[in-house]
């Protein structure tokens, strides 16, 4: 699976999944019944799927211009750390306004959720690409062989 239908399918799995860890948690956390947090958490993941694609459109292009394209273990890193950091940037002060808490519980809050993601995205990445294959840009470009030389 590749284009448009495979970045929909790993955004939405991803998303999906992540709502059903995070509301319970919120909920325990912070008081406020299951159906407020299973608001914000969609809320979250909503502005987390419209982050996921716009990274994942940058990624995969900054990706494709490299000398290598392999998703190694610090390819795989660097994209969990700038999804995550990113999306740490945009969240805070969404949970602070939700939550009616000040920006360092926010942010307290938003770290917890990072960590936990973290290592999710880390994992969720690669089950992806193990069921769905690695998207192109993430495929090494086949190098044509010199005539009359043998490899």
């Amino acid at each position: 699976m590749q284009g448009i239908a495979r970045k929909v399918v790993q955004a939405v799995l991803y998303e999906a999944v992540g709502v059903v860890f995070v509301a319970p948690v919120l909920a325990m956390v912070y008081g406020q019944g299951m159906a407020y947090s299973t608001a914000l958490s969609l809320v979250i993941s909503a502005v987390a799927l419209s982050w996921n694609m716009l990274f994942n459109l940058g990624f995969e292009r900054w990706e494709a211009r490299q000398a290598s394209r392999t998703r190694t273990l610090r390819r795989r890193l660097l994209h969990s750390l700038g999804f995550e950091g990113g999306l740490t940037l945009i969240l805070v002060p969404l949970i602070a306004a939700w939550l009616n808490i000040d920006w360092l519980t926010a942010l307290a809050t938003d770290v917890a959720l990072f960590v936990f993601f973290f290592f999710y995205a880390l994992g969720f990445q690669w089950v992806f690409d193990r069921v769905f294959d690695v998207p192109e840009s993430a495929r090494e470009i086949a190098q044509p062989h010199a005539v009359g030389k043998c490899p």
